[in-house]
């Protein structure tokens, strides 16, 4: 079993960046496909990002192209997303995930964190 905790949230301002960061423990992370998702007040959780296990494929949300990054160090056992240009609608709590394959549908994820609060002012 794998343990993922997310950090790097806060409230930055419309237009800014931000990098989150996913540390796991318990087994590598180098097993798993990791990715990002996201949930907003009243809305339901979403795919935002993920990663293959080796870093050669990564897919995005249509909201978040272009100005999302997702990537992975195995050695540090940590996932990463850039975030910038922020807009006031990516606000909402910021979930890393661990899935033996890659999936969008959060029903199908193997692993999640707490989240971390991600606030976007205009």
């Amino acid at each position: 079993q794998v343990q993922v905790v997310e950090s790097g949230g806060g409230l930055v301002q419309a237009g800014g960046s931000l990098r989150l960061s996913c540390a796991a423990s318990g087994r590598t992370i180098s097993n798993y496909a990791m990715g990002w998702f996201r949930q907003a007040p009243g809305k339901e959780r979403e795919f935002v990002a993920h990663i293959s296990v080796t870093g050669a494929y990564s897919a995005y949300a249509d909201s978040v192209k272009g100005r999302f990054t997702i990537s992975r160090d195995n050695a540090k056992n940590t996932v990463y997303l850039q975030m910038n240009s922020l807009k006031p609608e990516d606000t909402a709590v910021y979930y890393c995930t661990a899935n033996m394959v890659l999936v969008r549908t959060p029903a199908n994820i193997d692993y999640w964190g707490q989240g971390t609060q991600v606030t976007v002012s205009s």
